[in-house]
C-alpha cells in the first residue's frame, strides 16, 4: 500500500521547508542541497522524496546528475485552505464582538 502524502505534510516539517526555499532561489543537484544541512545526505533524499511525491519538486536528470527545481503550484491548495478558515474566524470574531458589545450594552 503506498502511502498517500499532501503538501501539507511536505510544509509540515522546517528541514523540507528549508529545502524549498533553498531550490526556490536556484536549481541545485541533490548532493549540492545535502551540503547544505546539519544532517546525512541519506535524510535529505527521503526529505527530497517526500518533496517529489507531495509534488512540491521535481527531479531532473542532466547527464549522471540529478537536479531538483521546485513546483510551487500546489502551494496554491494551502493559499486557498488558509483564506478560507480566515474568512471562517473572522466571520466568528465578528459575532463574538457583537454578541460582546451587546452584553456590555445591556449591563449599562
Amino acid at each position: 500500500m503506498k502511502i498517500r502524502r499532501d503538501v501539507y505534510q511536505a510544509i509540515a516539517d522546517p528541514t523540507r521547508r528549508e529545502i524549498i526555499n533553498l531550490i526556490a532561489a536556484q536549481s541545485y543537484n541533490v548532493n549540492t542541497v545535502a551540503e547544505k544541512f546539519d544532517m546525512t545526505r541519506q535524510a535529505i533524499s527521503l526529505h527530497v522524496k517526500i518533496l517529489e511525491e507531495c509534488g512540491l519538486l521535481i527531479i531532473k536528470q542532466s547527464g549522471r546528475e540529478r537536479f531538483c527545481e521546485v513546483q510551487l503550484d500546489q502551494l496554491d491548495e494551502v493559499v486557498t485552505w488558509i483564506d478560507q478558515s480566515r474568512k471562517l474566524w473572522t466571520r466568528r470574531f465578528e459575532k463574538l464582538d457583537k454578541y460582546l458589545q451587546q452584553q456590555k450594552s445591556k449591563g449599562k
